[in-house]
Order: C-alpha cells, then sequence, then structure tokens
C-alpha cells in the first residue's frame, strides 16, 4: 500500500514528458469541431493535466479515473490554476452516472490497459451510448509495432536528488501484450528512502480489431492516425489515433 501517493503521483508527473500534453492538446483541437462552451469528458485523466489545458482551451471538461488519489492531485492541480473543473472517480467500463457530452477524449494509451477486446468493445459502447449525436470521440493506443518490437527488453533507469526508478519491460504471454515492472525508491520526509513497486500491463490490437469494436459499438465514421501527426499509419508507427465520429 501506497501511503504517501501524492508524492509517488509526483514522481509520475516528473518523468511525463511536458511536451506529450502539448501533442495531445494539438492533435484535439485540430480534430475536435469548433464549438462555444462544448461538454468533453477526458477519461483516465490521471492527476489532471491534459484535463486542465482542455479547459485552458475553452472546453466545459469533467475529468474521470478509477484512482480516487490521482483526482485528489487533479483537483488540487486545477484550485491552484483557478480553473473549476469536476473530477469524478469512475471506472470507464460504466458510464452510466455520468451525463452526456459533445466529445470524449482516452489518452496515455489508457485504452491499452483494458483486460481483453471484450473490454475494449465495452468502453466504446458505453463512449458511443453517452455521446451527443454528431459527437467525437478521440483516443490512441499502442500500435502492434511497438508492442512487440520496440517494448520488448525496454529498460529505464532515472535518478534524481529525491527519488530513483528502474523501469523494465517484458514481453506477455497474450498477442501484442506487454508487462511493464515500476520499482521506485521515493525519499521521505526524513530523508529515507522506501521503495514501491508496480506491474503494468497493456495489451493492443491490430487496427482492423479496433475498426470492427468500433462499428459494433455504433460508430459509423472513424478515421485512424499515427504519431500525433495527420498521416496514415506506417509499419514502425508507435501510437495510433482514431477519431471516431457518431
Amino acid at each position: 500500500m501506497i501511503k504517501n501517493y501524492e508524492k509517488f503521483a509526483s514522481v509520475y508527473d516528473a518523468i511525463m514528458d511536458d511536451l506529450l500534453y502539448d501533442k495531445w492538446t494539438d492533435f484535439s483541437l485540430h480534430h475536435l469541431p469548433k464549438k462555444k462552451d462544448a461538454k468533453l469528458l477526458e477519461l483516465a485523466c490521471g492527476t489532471g493535466i491534459q484535463s486542465i489545458r482542455f479547459k485552458q482551451a475553452g472546453f466545459d471538461v469533467t475529468g474521470l479515473d478509477l484512482s480516487q488519489d490521482m483526482l485528489d492531485i487533479a483537483t488540487k492541480r486545477a484550485k491552484s490554476a483557478n480553473l473549476s473543473i469536476p473530477f469524478v472517480q469512475g471506472n470507464m467500463l460504466d458510464l452510466s452516472s455520468i451525463g452526456t457530452f459533445d466529445y470524449v477524449t482516452c489518452y496515455s494509451d489508457s485504452i491499452c490497459y483494458m483486460q481483453d477486446e471484450v473490454e475494449v468493445g465495452d468502453v466504446f459502447k458505453q463512449v458511443y451510448d453517452h455521446l451527443n449525436e454528431g459527437g467525437v470521440f478521440i483516443f490512441d493506443a499502442h500500435s502492434t509495432y511497438q508492442i512487440d518490437e520496440v517494448f520488448p527488453g525496454y529498460s529505464h533507469h532515472e535518478n534524481a536528488e529525491d527519488f530513483a526508478m528502474v523501469w523494465d519491460s517484458f514481453e506477455d504471454e497474450a498477442p501484442h501484450s506487454i508487462v511493464h515492472e515500476l520499482t521506485f525508491f521515493i525519499q521521505d520526509e526524513d530523508g529515507r528512502f522506501t521503495r514501491y513497486d508496480e506491474v503494468h500491463e497493456e495489451r493492443t490490437y491490430e487496427i482492423l480489431t479496433y475498426d470492427i469494436l468500433l462499428e459494433q459499438a455504433g460508430f459509423k465514421n472513424f478515421k485512424v492516425y499515427s504519431d500525433f501527426e495527420d498521416k496514415e499509419p506506417g509499419e514502425e508507427s508507435k501510437r495510433w489515433f482514431f477519431v471516431c465520429e457518431k
């Protein structure tokens, strides 16, 4: 059990490349229709950095995440930016209590954390049912190339004054799946370092599988792009972006 999750999450934020949030924001603004006071739901909003970017861009934003600890940090972050953003604890597999929206986003490969394609399809159906007519759903996912060729054997070590991190990735059993093993050493207020271990399992699918699941959920019109740009996916594209219209 992580006792000081705020400290732990601040390490996540520290190792996250801020440029990615710029890229997600730019891609979204390019593909979401201009609409005054459009209601936007950010799924898997984490510590709220992207939600704040969307709010500053003029959207009426709601953030949803599974982790209340993450949402507590997001709430503090929004408050210190003098922004009012409702952050809701919930699971994207069940959006029944959250209302409807003009736009829904799900970034940082969060869809890859679903257990299997059944859950991915369930998320798509939930999103479809909670989008207004003409609404847009944008999500990104790791490409099969990224999962199969880039991640296996990946190792990243980071050292700072108050934390150290070891990140190793291994091929998992299911097709196009990966296990990330993360070990953090975080300095407490008394100067001692405490170890925290986390395991993250991700899985992706062929583009055709995502297409079929989107169609089954009700989406008739969607396009696939790659690596934050308006270009078709290639053999070595690392991140796919799906822009889906209701």
